[in-house]
């Protein structure tokens, strides 16, 4: 803390990022922009150098929107560092793991982490949205010590964290999480309960299924549910566009989780939902989802 009894920045580096796609590029984005030393894990050298160039780009944007000069994009960009070993996260002081939203391939990162991070009372951090945080702490020896913080995206541009501690979790660590979050990062911090989908998708998923059922029936088109919500509700946005944003295979794990934890239909993922997530036709990031991208 400083003389304020504020943390300082100082204290959270270098930070963890586990994971390196549309989340995790941002997360670490977001980090390095801060000011911090970021430390961004990937399984293999072709992530890795996606997520290069997913930073890279999101900075460039961020510098002709005259959101950041080209002095402060280059300043952040050399904060980053990127490898595939898990030992170089030893001396963070807090790692965020944003890997894909599978409670196995979670679990088994908690697990890593609990091995190699040295400093005992390090936060291990999930950006999981909808997996309860429970489940993810029990895979490591300090589960005082873990805490979801589920970032939006574009996390560069979206203020929300949702801010969820496990039963587990202790309070302090619950008050270095949100100092990081809001004093560091800049964020706007909501405390949720530990159960799946927490306050926003246990919210926006069933929105967003009832949409895709809609035209599923042949009741309306996806440009005219979008446009309903667009036009009648204010909305920036329709919920199947919002769909093809978030990704539809990460829309229907999390419709998963949902239905797993309460067995409310209204969670259930839809049969054309579940066919389109089968043919890769996951959104924006594979050219085509509810409507088509043109790559």
């Amino acid at each position: 803390m400083d003389a304020t009894g504020q943390f300082a920045g100082d204290v959270f580096q270098p930070v963890g990022v586990v994971g390196c796609g549309l989340m995790g590029s941002g997360i670490a984005e977001v980090c390095a922009r801060a000011g911090l030393q970021v430390i961004v894990i990937e399984k293999d050298q072709s992530s890795l150098d996606a997520g290069r160039r997913r930073i890279d780009t999101s900075l460039s944007r961020a510098v002709r929107a005259g959101k950041v000069s080209e002095e402060q994009r280059d300043e952040a960009l050399s904060l980053i560092h990127f490898t595939a070993s898990f030992e170089e996260l030893k001396y963070c002081r807090i790692t965020i793991e944003a890997v894909v939203e599978a409670e196995s391939e979670k679990e088994s990162v908690f697990a890593i982490l609990d091995k190699v991070v040295e400093a005992p009372d390090a936060i291990l951090a999930s950006n999981t949205s909808s997996i309860p945080i429970m489940k993810l702490a029990m895979a490591t020896s300090r589960p005082e010590y873990v805490v979801g913080m589920h970032f939006f995206n574009p996390v560069p541009i979206l203020k929300l964290v949702e801010l969820v501690p496990s039963l587990l979790t202790s309070q302090e660590t619950v008050k270095r999480a949100e100092a990081f979050a809001a004093g560091v990062l800049n964020k706007r911090v909501i405390l949720c309960k530990d159960r799946a989908g927490f306050v926003v998708n246990a919210l926006l998923i069933p929105y967003i299924l009832s949409a895709v059922r809609m035209m599923e029936s042949g009741f309306a088109s996806a440009e005219d549910i979008d446009a309903g919500m667009v036009e009648g509700c204010a909305h920036p946005m329709g919920p199947l566009a919002l769909a093809d944003l978030i990704g539809l295979d990460t829309t229907m794990a999390v419709a998963g989780s949902l239905y797993e934890e309460f067995k409310e239909p209204l969670y259930a993922p839809s049969p054309l939902l579940s066919r389109m997530v089968e043919a890769g036709l996951l959104g924006r990031k594979a050219g085509r989802g509810f409507y088509d991208y043109g790559r």
